[in-house]
């Protein structure tokens, strides 16, 4: 089942050359989710081929501009080309006026509903689930309320050996793949271990937005499989950090190290560095498997 993420906005609080403000798109089993939605979103999804109509679900870190002021716009275009599917929207509870003001006094009627999920940014908890992903909060810590979200991928069936297909009725490949052994008409029993094997272990990923170091949150994050994480400063800078609540690219390796995580994904840069690749070696230095989150970048979660 395809689970990878693709990165569209890298920067900080404020865009420059070839970076744009955070979002990803999370594709996970062929359903789009889109993880913040930055200035300038809809033209990076159009420049990387992916079409904002199959987006279905909005995920809103904090109401910091550079996290969601492309929203508008995007809401905006899905109601122009025609969109009548319902989208749904997580995100701090306020959110939800700003949009209704701007539809307000712009004479706008989107075509489709918004189902609208406030998030409290006081404890972790579950918001979402389908067949495919359960969805949860990071309590981050950040100038105003800010939560990260944990996408988990839920169990999969077991999966038919292909060469053996031919040798047993359809009707009981259901039972086979959930790990029921099936007892046939003349008394012979088909086992499930002989005719399907296990499924791949379910993953996990977690996005840290925009906080400080803070151990707190790490027990939600532990063990995820790929983690990515704000880096905004060298930790040379870690004074300014701490003053407006981000972390520095070393924090972040040591955040994964400490968390069990297997791949670092760290964003959310300064516009002061014009080159990443300092702050790529400086997590490296404390946690070897990192990358950067790069616009136009595709990982395999």
């Amino acid at each position: 089942m395809k689970f990878e993420v693709t990165i569209l906005g890298s920067s900080s609080a404020t865009p420059v050359f070839n970076r744009n403000p955070s979002a990803q798109l999370l594709n996970c089993n062929e359903k789009y989710y889109l993880i913040d939605c930055g200035e300038g979103t809809q033209q990076q999804l159009t420049k990387y081929n992916l079409k904002a109509a199959r987006i279905d679900h909005i995920f809103i870190s904090h109401l910091h501009g550079d996290h969601y002021f492309g929203l508008i716009g995007l809401l905006s275009s899905l109601h122009l080309n025609g969109r009548i599917k319902p989208m749904h929207i997580f995100g701090p509870k306020p959110l939800l006026e700003i949009l209704e003001i701007q539809f307000k006094y712009s004479d706008t009627v989107l075509r489709y509903p918004i189902e609208f999920t406030p998030i409290e940014a006081d404890e972790s908890r579950h918001i979402f689930s389908n067949q495919d992903l359960d969805v949860k909060t990071i309590i981050l810590n950040h100038r105003i309320p800010t939560t990260g979200f944990v996408f988990e991928q839920k169990p999969r069936q077991r999966k038919l050996v292909k060469e053996k297909t031919d040798e047993i009725p359809m009707a009981y490949y259901a039972a086979l793949k959930k790990g029921i052994d099936v007892e046939q008409p003349d008394g012979t029993i088909l086992k499930s271990g002989d005719y399907t094997t296990p499924a791949d272990a379910p993953r996990s990923y977690a996005y840290c937005s925009d906080t400080m170091y803070d151990q707190r949150y790490f027990e939600t994050i532990k063990g995820c499989d790929t983690l990515y994480h704000e880096a905004t400063f060298m930790h040379e800078l870690l004074d300014r950090a701490n003053e407006t609540h981000h972390t520095t690219a070393k924090q972040a390796g040591e955040i994964a190290r400490e968390n069990g995580i297997t791949k670092l994904l760290i964003g959310h840069f300064s516009s002061r560095y014009k080159t990443l690749q300092m702050l790529l070696e400086e997590a490296q230095s404390v946690f070897e498997n990192t990358e950067l989150a790069v616009e136009g970048r595709t990982f395999q979660l």
